[in-house]
């Protein structure tokens, strides 16, 4: 039986009709056709698929979409702005090579991002806590770290 939900996607309203058995990745991915959030493993443990939920980072692999019912959802999608200008984060990441293959990126940068709208000079302990969520096989983490520490001006 599907079931109407509500809520703010990027800043804009809304509203669908959805299976309850539906994921907020599949949610996003199948019925929205925002691709820039992935699956990594499925199960919440690599943070590949990680979105920010009323300003907190969450595993949109294993959160039930039809729990975003009246909250606000931000998607990697969400932090470019009207003219398509990448948010500092991601200039960031870019500058200091913290992309390799890319495929963890987006669910980084929303961590980064969440970390920093919480505490504007975290340190390096502060970051490496703040992304411990977010699994990187290629970079080592050093330039992600270096680039979210450029970005709090550090």
């Amino acid at each position: 039986m599907k079931q109407t939900i509500h809520f703010t996607l990027n800043g804009e309203p809304v509203e669908l009709e959805i299976e309850p058995h539906l994921t907020l990745l599949q949610l996003l991915r199948e019925k929205l056709e925002l691709t820039g959030t992935k699956e990594g493993c499925g199960m919440g443990e690599c943070g590949t698929c990680t979105v920010i939920l009323n300003g907190k980072t969450i595993n949109s692999c294993i959160y039930p979409a039809f729990e975003v019912d009246g909250k606000s959802v931000t998607t990697i999608e969400g932090l470019t702005d009207v003219q398509g200008n990448l948010h500092p984060i991601q200039r960031a990441f870019i500058e200091y090579g913290a992309i390799q293959c890319g495929y963890c990126t987006p669910g980084m940068v929303l961590s980064a991002k969440a970390l920093l709208d919480e505490q504007a000079k975290p340190t390096e302990e502060d970051i490496r806590n703040g992304i411990a969520g977010n699994l990187c096989r290629c970079t080592g983490y050093l330039q992600i770290v270096q680039a979210i520490k450029a970005v709090s001006g550090q």
